[in-house]
């Protein structure tokens, strides 16, 4: 725990007494690789802080087609957000790519954090405000960058990424096929 006791101290002012009851509902939990997190249609009421691993979400499409949307890593927050503030079922599928330890946040820790802690509103909003700016910046990628340039900055986004998760899922996240993945590999490979 107390790698999430840095990063909230690093986001807001806490007292002992205001850490020690926000993290009082909050345990850790360790995942296998491939193992979920959130099930996409089950209640979205928890929140993970990731201590070690990865974790994707995903998103199935109508045809039963799976989307990678998202990765988290290390020290990172993750849920599905839009889900958890809306009270709705998950949309998404948070499973673990690699063996994960995580922090979870159930929703009772949250809600105690925005009626207790000082600065809880501020803790809200900043997890709120990095999530915004992800998503906005991921978007404006798919649609003002050619594949070459996505592929060129993920590990920008995703340090080591590419030694960590399959090509099939980077692929997916880049929102292209794995054989044009390969070939954007070999061409850089050639370039250096």
């Amino acid at each position: 725990m107390d790698s999430i006791k840095r990063v909230l101290r690093e986001m807001i002012a806490l007292s002992p007494e205001e850490e020690e009851g926000f993290l009082r509902d909050c345990f850790e939990r360790s995942y296998r690789r491939k193992e979920i997190l959130c099930e996409a249609g089950q209640p979205a009421d928890e929140i993970f802080f990731i201590l070690e691993g990865l974790v994707r979400v995903v998103i199935t499409d109508t045809e039963g087609t799976e989307h990678t949307v998202h990765f988290a890593l290390e020290y990172q927050f993750i849920a599905d957000y839009s889900g958890f503030l809306q009270r709705l079922p998950s949309v998404y599928r948070l499973q673990a790519v690699e063996a994960t330890r995580a922090v979870v946040l159930p929703r009772s820790a949250i809600e105690w954090g925005y009626r207790h802690l000082q600065q809880g509103e501020r803790l809200g909003r900043l997890v709120a405000e990095y999530y915004f700016i992800y998503n906005d910046n991921r978007i404006k990628a798919l649609y003002t960058q050619s594949p070459k340039e996505r592929y060129d900055t993920i590990d920008q986004t995703f340090p080591n990424i590419h030694n960590r998760v399959p090509q099939h899922m980077i692929a997916s996240y880049l929102g292209i096929s794995p054989v044009h993945l390969s070939r954007l590999k070999r061409a850089s490979l050639r370039k250096t």
